[in-house]
C-alpha cells in the first residue's frame, strides 16, 4: 500500500481519563493515510488522510453518498468483505498497518468494534448470550462471562434496566435498549476503538440522549469514530470533526478536519460553513 506524509493530524494529546475509567485501559490512535476506495470501477474515496486520536470522539460529517460509511468500514476491514471492493493507502492502528498480510482480519475487528445504524441484536438469543456472543470468536472461551456481561452492560448504560431479565430475548428490548445492547456486545471483547455508523438515526430523542451519554463515558477508555448527519449531535459528542464531500465526477474526500469547535465556529472552507449552517446537504 502507498504512504503519504501529508496526513491531517488532529493536534493536542488526549486528556487524562476522567474519574470512573477502568484502570490501565486506554484507546488507540487510528491513522488513515492516502486512503482511496473503489467498488468495481467506481471510485468512492480519494486519498483520505485523517488521524483519529486516542480517547477522543471523532465525528465524520457530510451529505449522503460522500463515502463516510465506506471509510468507517475500511477502518476495521469490513470493506474487503464486498467482492468488488478495492483499496489503496494505509490504515494504521497504533502505528501498525491493519492491512498487513500477516495480520488476521479477525484480530483487527476485535480491536476495532462496530455499531451499525440499525440495532442488530440476535433477536431470539438472550440478552446475556448476545453480550458474550463474540467471546468465542476472539478466543476468550474461559473468560468470566458473568463479570464480562455485567461490565459491558454497565459501560453501555443498560445494566440497571436489564439486570433482572438477562435470560429474556434481546429482541424484546426497545429500539434504544437494543442499540445499547449492541454497544455492550462490542465492548465485551474489550476493543480499543469503537466505530459507530449513525447509531441514533432510528431512535427517539430520549434514547438518543442515552446513547450520547454513553459515548461521553466511553471515551475515557476507547477511541470513538462516529458517522452522523445530525449537526447538533456532532457538536455535542465529538472532540474533532472531519467534513466529507463528493460531487458528480469527484469521489468523496475530506474538505476540512479539525477540532469540532473550529469546524463549526470558524470553518476555513466556505463549503464547510455552508454545510454546518444547513445551507445544503
Amino acid at each position: 500500500m502507498s504512504t503519504d506524509t501529508t496526513a491531517t493530524t488532529l493536534p493536542s494529546p488526549a486528556p487524562p481519563p476522567p474519574e470512573g475509567a477502568r484502570p490501565g485501559k486506554a484507546g488507540s490512535t487510528l491513522e488513515a493515510r492516502a486512503v482511496s476506495a473503489w467498488f468495481g470501477t467506481h471510485k468512492v474515496l480519494e486519498r483520505v488522510d485523517l488521524t483519529m486520536a486516542a480517547n477522543r470522539v471523532t465525528a465524520l460529517i457530510g451529505p449522503s453518498g460522500c463515502g463516510k460509511s465506506t471509510f468507517l468500514r475500511i477502518l476495521n476491514r469490513m470493506h474487503e468483505l464486498v467482492p468488488s471492493a478495492q483499496l489503496a493507502g494505509e490504515v494504521r492502528l497504533d502505528g501498525h498497518d491493519i492491512y498487513d498480510p500477516a495480520r488476521r482480519p479477525i484480530d483487527t475487528r476485535r480491536r476495532v468494534g462496530m455499531v451499525f445504524q440499525k440495532p442488530n441484536p440476535f433477536p431470539t438469543m438472550s440478552i446475556y448470550d448476545n453480550v458474550v456472543s463474540g467471546l468465542k470468536l476472539t478466543g476468550r472461551r474461559g473468560a468470566d462471562k458473568d463479570g464480562i456481561v455485567q461490565s459491558a452492560l454497565t459501560r453501555a448504560g443498560l445494566w440497571s434496566e436489564v439486570r433482572n431479565r438477562l435470560r429474556q430475548p434481546g429482541g424484546a428490548l426497545s429500539g434504544g435498549q437494543q442499540q445499547r445492547l449492541c454497544i455492550a456486545r462490542s465492548l465485551a471483547v474489550d476493543p480499543d476503538v469503537l466505530l459507530m455508523d449513525e447509531p441514533c438515526s432510528a431512535l427517539d430523542p430520549t434514547s438518543t440522549r442515552r446513547i450520547e451519554d454513553t459515548i461521553a463515558e466511553l471515551r475515557a477508555e476507547v477511541t470513538i469514530v462516529i458517522v452522523t448527519h445530525n449537526m447538533q449531535q456532532a457538536q455535542r459528542v465529538s472532540d474533532h470533526c472531519a467534513f466529507f464531500l463528493a460531487s458528480e465526477g469527484t469521489p468523496g474526500h475530506i474538505v476540512e478536519a479539525g477540532p469540532t469547535a473550529d469546524v463549526f465556529g470558524a470553518p476555513r472552507d466556505p463549503r464547510t460553513a455552508d454545510y454546518v449552517a444547513g445551507r445544503f446537504g
